[in-house]
């Protein structure tokens, strides 16, 4: 059985899956954002193994769960799940002066895969809005451009599978990839959301332990337990690059070779 920590799990699509994964015989130490959330997910998911503490918004809450979760040993698997929608009407800045779907979406996911000891997989949400947004690595700030909060949200999950892809061309030893779970009825995609919510965390607890040879792949984009074309764009390896140097450069943490 495999050990596999998940971001944003206290409910949604992280608390779905990682509910499947406990109730499969896995290991699983779950994430929430402040203490409140945290007891409430032990008292809901008693068979957790654990639960780590941190507002994932913000670069030192980022490096300090990095280190809960390494006190706690190597894991089989990680599954970046925590996020945020795109009906913020303004630019909200996080402590570090960024915006905070950017934050939370981007910059959180890749700060965990650089500090947390490497897995042997990775998963990355992403959405099916990345499809024809590009990353506009010279303004994720958004201090250039009049704010737009949906054009936001597909950027942050554009640069998502940026960061699966690079991390499956980097390390070769690391099975990384990406999905989009569709837009189903939970609390960030709405009550009038269309797609399968039972659909919607398998394909993630899926890449996490599956030994499944279609499971066992890496720099994939998958919806629905299925491969499925990510943007072109997102393959550029150049762009990749360039991502990876950004996110280096606002949170001052390094990607490992």
């Amino acid at each position: 059985m495999a050990r596999v920590f998940i971001t944003g799990s206290t409910d949604g699509l992280g608390a779905m899956a990682a509910r499947l994964l406990i109730d499969e015989g896995h290991r699983v130490v779950l994430h929430a954002r402040n203490q409140t959330r945290a007891d409430d997910a032990r008292e809901g998911m008693p068979e957790a193994e654990a639960v780590v503490i941190g507002d994932l918004s913000g670069i030192d809450a980022m490096r300090d769960v990095a280190r809960q979760v390494n006190a706690l040993g190597r894991f089989d698997a990680v599954i970046h799940n925590a996020g945020i929608g795109y009906r913020e009407p303004r630019r909200v800045e996080t402590v570090d002066g960024l915006p905070q779907v950017f934050a939370i979406n981007v910059l959180a996911p890749y700060v965990l895969t650089a500090l947390i000891e490497r897995p042997a997989r990775l998963v990355y949400l992403s959405s099916g809005m990345h499809h024809g947004s590009r990353a506009n690595l010279d303004d994720v700030e958004w201090t250039r451009r009049p704010w737009n909060g949906a054009q936001a949200y597909a950027e942050s999950k554009f640069m998502d599978v940026l960061l699966a892809l690079a991390v499956a061309r980097r390390w070769s030893d690391v099975l990384s990839n990406a999905l989009e779970p569709g837009w189903v009825p939970t609390k960030m995609g709405g009550p009038s959301a269309p797609d399968d919510l039972d659909q919607a965390h398998r394909t993630q607890a899926w890449l996490a332990v599956s030994d499944e040879a279609a499971a066992r792949v890496t720099g994939r984009y998958f919806f629905h337990m299925r491969e499925r074309a990510c943007d072109p764009a997102a393959r550029d390896e150049a762009m990749q690059d360039e991502f990876i140097a950004t996110c280096e450069r606002l949170s001052g943490v390094r990607m490992p070779a």
